[in-house]
This record gives structure tokens, C-alpha cells and sequence, in this order.
């Protein structure tokens, strides 16, 4: 039987949270000593400082008069604690590029669960380069640890003991930390130093019977203390993914009427609307589905070449197929949900809005994809490759996002007609690696007056197979003014073995 590989806890610690959002987001200069303050029964107390309102004595966690009375031009700002949890929380799912379990850890951490991952990155010192690293590039300061238990990286990164990372005696490492990194209540911890038990090292040498009975049963430090060790299981859970925007209609008895389907999308449209506008995003993919009686799901679906959240076009794109749902002992229920949305920002029409005719043109587009289906409207898009023939081609038109760009030419002219296939053409030049001088293609000579080039263009390695052969391409113009794009396919003594081959690829003008 095989043995689970240890777990590994990554934690990460971003102490200054808070008051480096509030900076970034109100552009205030490096030198405003500014405290970020928070209600509390007795007056103001400091959530977070500034680097100058720290020089001059501020703390988190003190009270704002006290802070005054040592520095009377601090400033003060209401913390917006909901806005950093909400930061927080999309750092969490952003953090999922590391691992698939990611866990909000308080209101100023996240554990990442690296067991069986760290490789990926070059180990776990790599992946913790690479998370500070990332983190930096946000302008948000982070402190991590990593250990076989969550407590335990959770207090390494904030009380440091051991160097992160490292792996052994566990009860070791954190012996040296002070009983708070137990995460115990104030009350609690504040007791256990007065019992003279101030680290975890000193608390673990204490016989367990006699703690068992000085403290209740949720204050318990050795429930704190075994957590750490991994003598009892601290689970962690992912973050859930944002769920797509959707709208849902609940019937209080079944309906078989053919009228049913349109009649509730007409009711869940806007309900979606609503909640697009409100996260801010426009729908790229559509799926209407109707729950019936007898479990079954009948669903339709529509693409849109554009984001969008205008409820006509909509409703148009699935009412031409809600006539396909079928009822069968009638749908109990609807719902209406946007699979693919992306970020759409309001605008002003004529100066933020889309080219004037793009939206028209992508209406049309989602009007045909739907009546025709996806495989037969379709658009160009580029790809990854430096081979002309494969640089480009085509796919579904509301389904693909823009294509991605490559080096090209370096900004030489490319022809304007470009051949499926590339023709073979017979060449006589002056020398073996000299400029063509004539060539035949289609039973036509062609004597060439003018010619650019070469132009090498290598084999795909990782593609070809190893016998491909580098390319040489010129741009060649003949007597009557016409131009070609010709390449000759290897070069004599290139060791790849036969004799050059040459090529027409395209044709210009």
C-alpha cells in the first residue's frame, strides 16, 4: 500500500492589507500619515497606519486619541473592511494559479494548500519566490511560511521561528513561538502567560490533565496546540468560484404549454439584466434551461460575438428556439444564466462605445449563429506559429475570443492572396544559392526582373519531423509587373539529404 505524501500548508500573511489598498486607491503620497480607524465601544481604535503615522508612533490597535496625542497631524479614514475582505476574496480565487485549494485565512491571509504541487514551480522555495514575486507586482506586501499543518504556517509566517520551509520535527520549530500564535482568545492567551507557559514549547512540556481542567472546553489550548501538530485534523476548504450571473423562475404547478418556455424567459431576462449590470459584466454565452416534472432538463443555448446585457437582443437570440424545449408532463421550473460573461463597463455611446456598425454586425453574427448553427458562421483568427500556412485560420465566431498575436515579418509585406496549398514551381538561378532568375508555374515562364530577399524562415521543431528543412522566401516581380512570393525548401549541403525544392506561396496585388 502506498503512503499519502505529507501534507503542505503555504500561508500567506499580507500585514499592511488594508492600508495598502486605501493608498493605491486614493493615490495619497508615500509621506501622508494617515490611520485607517475602525468604531470600537470606547471611541475610535487604529485598523492600519502608514509608514510615516507608524514613524511617529501608531500603532494598530490603539485608540485614535491615544495616536493623536503623539502626533496631532495624523489623519484619519474610515477602514472599509467589507472592500478589503472583498479583495481578499479575489485574491484567494486568484491565487488558484498555485493550487486548486485556496482558503481565506482571516481578514488578512490566505492557505494554500501546495501538497503534491510545489514541483511545478521548481520547489517550494521557487513557488515561494514566485508567490511573493506576484504579490510585489500588485504593490501589496506578504509574509509566508510553509509547514505539514495549516496553524502551524499560519503562525511561522506571522511569529517566524524556524526558516520557512523547512521540514523536520515540527514540534521543534514551533516550540520558540509565544502562545499566541495558537490563535487562542485574548482572554486565554493573557492567562497562560501569567502561568508563566509564554511559548508553545513550554505549554506542550505541561502535563495535559491539569490544562484539561483549568480550561473550558472551547478555550482549550491543547485543542490549539494538537491542531498545530497534526494530532487533530484542520481541513481546509476552497474558495468557491464566483458563479456564473443567473436568474431562476420556480411554477407552482407543472405547465405543458407550449407558450411556457417563452412566456418565462421573457420574466428571466430581465432578472438577469439586472444582475449583470450590477457585477458589471455582459453575456457572452446564454443557456436557458426548463426542469421538468419527470427529472429531465430540456436546455437551449445562444452564443453573442460581443459582450452584451441588452435585454431585447436577448430575448431574440433564445426565443427562435425556445419551440425545440420540449415540455413533456411540464416544466416545474426555469432558469436562465449567462455560462460565459466578461467584464462590460457603461459607456457613452460615440466615445467609449464599440466602432459605430460593430454591434450591428455582431448582432447579425449571433442571429445567423443561432438559426445556422456555431460550425457555419465563422471568423479568422491568428495563431501561434511563424509558418504562413499555419499563422491563421478559422473558427466558431461567437465562441472564440480574439486571436492571438505573433511576431509576424518583421514589417515586411506579406501577399495579398495567399495559396491553400503551396504549388511546386521549376527554377533556373544563376548559382546554387544565387537569386532565382526564371521560374514556371502553371506551364507559364515567368522571367524575373526584380527580386527581394532571402527571408529564412526555420522549421518548427517541436511540430515538424526531424527532416524539415528551413525556408528561404523572396519577393519576385517579372516582366509584365506581376509579383510572387516563391521559397526554396532547404538549401544544398544543409545535410538534410535531396536536392532544394521550390515553391510559389502567394501572389501579390
Amino acid at each position: 500500500m502506498t503512503r499519502r505524501a505529507q501534507a503542505r500548508i503555504l500561508s500567506a500573511w499580507l500585514p499592511r492589507l488594508a492600508i495598502e489598498r486605501w493608498s493605491k486607491e486614493s493615490g495619497a503620497p508615500a509621506e501622508a500619515r494617515v490611520a485607517l480607524v475602525v468604531e470600537a465601544a470606547h471611541g475610535q481604535r487604529i485598523h492600519a497606519v502608514s509608514d510615516a503615522a507608524r514613524a511617529m508612533g501608531a500603532r494598530p490597535g490603539m485608540r485614535l486619541t491615544d495616536a493623536r496625542a503623539l502626533d496631532p497631524g495624523l489623519q484619519a479614514v474610515a477602514a472599509d473592511l467589507a472592500g478589503d475582505a472583498a479583495l481578499l476574496a479575489r485574491l484567494a480565487r486568484w491565487a488558484g494559479r498555485w493550487s486548486p485549494l485556496v482558503e481565506v485565512d482571516g481578514d488578512d491571509g490566505l492557505r494554500i494548500d501546495i501538497s503534491g504541487v510545489a514541483h511545478l514551480f521548481g520547489g517550494e522555495a521557487g513557488l515561494v519566490r514566485d508567490v511573493e514575486a506576484r504579490f510585489a507586482a500588485m504593490g501589496l506586501s506578504v509574509q509566508t511560511a510553509i509547514a505539514a499543518t495549516a496553524g502551524a504556517a499560519w503562525a511561522l509566517a506571522r511569529y517566524g521561528g524556524a526558516p520557512r520551509g523547512q521540514r523536520g520535527d515540527l514540534a521543534a520549530q514551533v516550540a520558540p513561538l509565544p502562545v499566541a500564535a495558537l490563535r487562542l482568545g485574548p482572554a486565554v492567551t493573557r492567562t497562560l502567560e501569567r502561568l508563566g507557559l509564554k511559548t508553545i514549547g513550554t505549554l506542550a512540556g505541561v502535563e495535559r490533565r491539569s490544562l484539561a481542567r483549568r480550561f473550558r472546553d472551547a478555550d482549550n489550548p491543547l485543542d490549539a496546540l494538537d491542531r498545530m501538530l497534526g494530532r487533530k485534523a484542520e481541513p481546509l476548504t476552497a474558495t468557491p468560484p464566483d458563479r456564473p450571473p443567473r436568474a431562476s423562475l420556480r411554477l407552482a404547478e407543472p405547465v405543458a404549454h407550449p407558450e411556457a418556455a417563452p412566456q418565462a424567459l421573457a420574466l428571466l431576462v430581465p432578472k438577469l439584466v439586472a444582475e449583470l449590470e450590477a457585477r458589471k459584466l455582459g453575456a457572452r454565452r446564454l443557456v436557458l434551461a426548463g426542469y421538468r416534472v419527470d427529472g429531465e432538463v430540456a436546455a437551449i443555448a445562444a452564443g453573442c460575438a460581443l459582450a452584451t446585457r441588452e435585454a431585447g437582443h436577448l430575448t431574440r437570440l433564445l426565443a427562435d428556439r425556445t419551440d425545440t424545449m420540449d415540455p413533456g408532463f411540464g416544466f416545474d421550473g426555469f432558469v436562465l444564466e449567462a455560462s460565459w460573461a466578461e467584464p462590460l463597463a457603461s459607456g457613452q455611446d460615440g466615445l467609449l462605445a464599440p466602432p459605430p456598425g460593430s454591434r450591428e454586425v455582431a448582432r447579425l453574427v449571433d442571429r445567423l449563429t443561432t438559426r445556422l448553427g456555431p460550425d457555419r458562421v465563422r471568423r479568422p483568427v491568428t495563431r501561434e506559429s511563424h509558418l504562413p500556412e499555419r499563422a491563421s485560420g478559422w473558427a466558431p465566431a461567437v465562441d472564440t475570443p480574439g486571436g492571438t498575436t505573433h511576431g509576424g515579418r518583421g514589417g515586411r509585406a506579406l501577399p495579398h492572396h495567399l495559396l491553400d496549398r503551396p504549388e511546386a514551381i521549376a527554377v533556373i538561378y544563376a548559382t546554387p544559392e544565387g537569386l532565382p532568375r526564371r521560374f514556371v508555374w502553371r506551364r507559364r515562364v515567368h522571367d524575373v526582373t526584380r527580386a527581394e530577399g532571402p527571408e529564412r524562415i526555420g522549421p518548427e521543431w517541436w511540430r515538424e519531423r526531424s527532416s524539415a528543412r528551413a525556408r528561404d522566401y523572396y519577393r519576385v516581380e517579372d516582366g509584365e509587373g506581376r509579383r510572387f512570393w516563391i521559397y526554396r525548401d532547404g538549401r544544398h549541403g544543409d545535410g538534410r539529404g535531396g536536392e532544394p525544392v521550390w515553391y510559389l506561396h502567394g501572389l501579390f496585388g
